[in-house]
């Protein structure tokens, strides 16, 4: 009848964040078409592959770290700061 909470809950996380991912793919849209340029509009298929492409690019990235850093603090800061945003 009712899904676990849990489920429930990242069955919900994981449609609000591909909600944003289109949401952005949108306002590139728009945003071509105000500037008289080629966005995600005139591009592939609609544009749909785009915010796919985005989160791809984002994992791969190449991660860069100064040398004389302390490794544990400079991973937790930006971790801590996207979960206390997703959790407001």
């Amino acid at each position: 009848m009712f899904l676990p909470f849990t489920l429930s809950f990242f069955i919900r996380y994981i449609i609000a964040l591909l909600a944003i991912a289109f949401y952005t793919l949108i306002e590139r849209k728009f945003l071509g078409y105000f500037q008289i340029r080629k966005g995600p509009n005139k591009v592939r298929i609609s544009g749909i592959p785009q915010p796919f492409a985005d989160a791809i690019k984002l994992f791969i990235k190449e991660q860069s770290r100064p040398m004389p850093v302390n490794y544990l603090p400079f991973l937790a800061a930006p971790l801590l700061g996207l979960t206390l945003t997703l959790l407001l």
